[in-house]
C-alpha cells in the first residue's frame, strides 16, 4: 500500500535501492527500541539505514502508537501511517531531524 510514496520519495531523493517496510505491535516496538536505542518504551517509527546498494534500510512501525497518534492529531490512521513512513524513509537516507527534514516532509506530504 505505501510502496509506491516509498518509490516516490526515493526517486525524489535521486536514490536507488529498496526499503523495507514492517509494522509491529507496542511491545515488539518496545523491545527493539530497548535493544537499539536503550530506551525502554515504545515508539512510533524506527529507521534502520544500511547504506547498501540495494536494501537501503527498514522502515518499522507500531501500529498501536500510529492509530493513538491519529486519534490524538484527529487526523486518519492512514494519513498518520504515511507521515510515519516518510519520516522513516527519510531517516534511511540520512536525514536528521531538522528544518531539512521538515522541508522534505511537507513536499512528500502532498504526494
Amino acid at each position: 500500500m505505501f510502496e509506491i510514496l516509498i518509490k516516490k520519495i526515493l526517486k525524489g531523493e535521486k536514490v536507488a535501492g529498496k526499503v523495507d517496510l514492517s509494522f509491529v505491535r507496542d511491545k515488539t516496538m518496545r523491545g527493539l527500541n530497548r535493544r537499539f536505542r536503550k530506551k525502554d518504551q515504545s515508539t512510533d517509527v524506527l529507521a534502520f539505514p544500511y547504506g547498501e546498494k540495494e536494501l537501503l534500510g527498514d522502515v518499522i512501525i507500531s501500529s498501536d502508537t500510529a492509530r493513538r497518534n491519529a486519534k490524538s492529531f484527529g487526523v486518519a490512521y492512514r494519513e498518520e501511517v504515511k507521515r510515519l513512513v516518510i519520516h522513516g524513509v527519510l531517516h534511511v537516507l540520512g536525514y536528521d531531524h531538522g528544518s531539512k527534514m521538515r522541508n522534505a516532509e511537507k513536499i512528500y506530504t502532498q504526494l
